[in-house]
């Protein structure tokens, strides 16, 4: 009788010690000081967070255009107050400075960081981030023309090889559009 007691009390034990066992080393993985630098350093110059740049704007525009549609008598009030409001929380931008920072330093090393902000404040870099999209458009594109092309071609050459196969039974084996 006395094993159960003392099974619940190494059992409570050992998952204590592995509770403190891994906050400490998530405590001792936290990245430096130098590390995160280079993380901001590298989410600026790949412009990372610039895409969130919207977000406060439009999500006082569309608090305004709700309050407004129910209170229209006061749109001037509404106004100025949702616009100090969120000019007050556009301080609050650098939370999500500080998270990216954080996501990019758990995901490169600090040297492959500074690597990636060199790259993209360099010439090739900033031209990559400028005219990436439309190569990759052009891309896009050009593989869906091949693709089409390999599809039809495909289809004309499994025709043609299943009329030779079959002989007088091409029938069977509509002929492509040309």
């Amino acid at each position: 009788m006395l094993i159960l007691p003392r099974l619940k009390f190494a059992c409570a034990g050992a998952a204590l010690a592995l509770v403190l066992a891994s906050g400490a080393t998530a405590f001792a993985q936290e990245p430096s000081d130098s590390h995160l630098a280079a993380a901001r350093s590298a989410i600026s110059a790949l412009k990372q967070t610039d895409q969130f740049d919207s977000i406060l704007p439009g999500a006082a525009a569309r608090l305004k255009a709700n309050l407004i549609q129910s209170t229209p008598d006061i749109q001037p009030e509404i106004d100025a107050a949702v616009d100090e409001v969120a000019l007050s929380l556009a301080s609050r931008r650098g939370d999500l400075e500080r998270e990216a920072a954080a996501v990019y330093a758990k995901s490169f090393s600090e040297e492959e960081l500074k690597a990636i902000a060199d790259f993209y404040t360099s010439p090739a870099g900033v031209k990559l981030l400028e005219s990436g999209p439309l190569a990759t458009r052009e891309l896009l594109k050009a593989a869906e023309i091949w693709s089409n092309g390999i599809q039809r071609d495909m289809a004309e050459q499994v025709a043609e090889k299943l009329r030779a196969e079959l002989g007088q039974r091409d029938k069977v084996v509509p002929k492509t559009e040309q």
